[in-house]
């Protein structure tokens, strides 16, 4: 069985083409880096239109490096939603229209559902597990129980954590995209130099915040002044452990929540393109270890937006007798626990 999956959701145009033994047969990416960073982040006129050009010839050169036709595809996934719905509509709209052409399925699949089911695909995971989903547009905790069915236990109440990751790098004077810039700069960084706060930690339940430590993180460099090369550092490395500090805390919490409702093994899975922050996975693995958790993290080629996991999910979903009819309409917002989304029907 081969699965062709289109990603479109946000900045990164991809194509993959995936088999239901677990192999990716082809994944390529066009990266939109580049076409942002003067503006310092997404724009989603520019990203939409980026789309549109590069999605057909990068679907086609997918198949020819998997070295199959459309029409030995299986079925077609693309993803529906969350996400910048310019960019969303076009990919979906090309997953139809190639579903239609070839006379295949259609497999609308949500973007966080693609992430969350990225460790199946690169270890085999097996439902339930325990998902911290972090990426620049979403901070969640959810239980995954099986194909299609998540229960919601925490999520961000304003920033996402690689959005709070973009707005701190800003402030101390780093570019497009933050993350990985703050990760390096702190590891020659004092993270005890500058107290910044721990928002919700704490609390009972498992939301995050992040909004509060951002506006912390713009005090301190209005207080200080101009800073050197090393105070920079130094604030980064702060604000990266009072990041890591937060998201131990509230999964923590969330390890508390499935350890009762569930027998063991307990599973934590770190998903989205945040996940490849080194700090913060051996935090969380330190955290899981301690707790009685297995770690899993994907290889970063599939924690980052990709086609791959698309295309997984949408062999999960085939395998399972759900495909999507053609009207299918495109979601900026759609949440995990809205799934199995309407109408799905059974193949066969």
């Amino acid at each position: 069985m081969h699965v062709l999956g289109i990603e479109t959701s946000c900045d990164e145009t991809a194509a993959a083409v995936v088999s239901d033994d677990g192999v990716v047969r082809s994944s390529l990416i066009y990266s939109q880096l580049t076409d942002h960073q003067a503006y310092g982040g997404v724009v989603p006129e520019i990203a939409a239109r980026a789309h549109v050009e590069h999605l057909d010839g990068l679907v086609r050169d997918a198949l020819a490096q998997a070295d199959l036709a459309l029409s030995d595809m299986d079925a077609i996934a693309a993803t529906a939603g969350p996400g910048l719905i310019g960019g969303v509509l076009v990919g979906l709209v090309t997953g139809k229209a190639l579903a239609l052409a070839a006379g295949k399925p259609l497999i609308a699949v949500n973007h966080l559902e693609g992430h969350a089911l990225s460790a199946r695909l690169s270890d085999g995971i097996e439902f339930p597990f325990l998902v911290l989903l972090v990426t620049g547009g979403h901070c969640q905790l959810v239980e995954a129980l099986s194909l299609g069915q998540y229960r919601l236990l925490g999520t961000t109440i304003d920033d996402a954590v690689g959005e709070a990751f973009d707005k701190a790098a800003r402030l101390m004077g780093f570019g497009y995209p933050g993350g990985p810039e703050i990760e390096e700069a702190a590891l020659q960084g004092d993270p005890n130099r500058f107290p910044l706060p721990r928002p919700m930690s704490g609390r009972a339940g498992c939301d995050f915040s992040f909004s509060g430590l951002k506006t912390a993180v713009r005090r301190t460099v209005e207080q200080a002044g101009p800073m050197d090369v090393q105070a920079v550092k130094d604030l980064a490395a702060a604000f990266q452990s009072a990041v890591a500090d937060v998201l131990a805390d509230r999964t923590s919490n969330a390890m508390e929540i499935f350890t009762d409702r569930h027998a063991g093994p307990h599973r934590l899975v770190i998903a989205g393109g945040v996940a490849s922050n080194r700090a913060l996975a051996t935090r969380l693995g330190g955290l899981a270890q301690g707790q009685g958790f297995s770690l899993t993290v994907p290889p970063m080629e599939l924690c980052t937006d990709n086609a791959a996991m698309i295309a997984w999910a949408g062999v999960e979903r085939l395998q399972a007798g759900l495909t999507d009819d053609l009207d299918f309409l495109a979601r900026a917002r759609w949440l995990l626990d809205e799934l199995p989304p309407p109408p799905a029907t059974v193949v066969g």
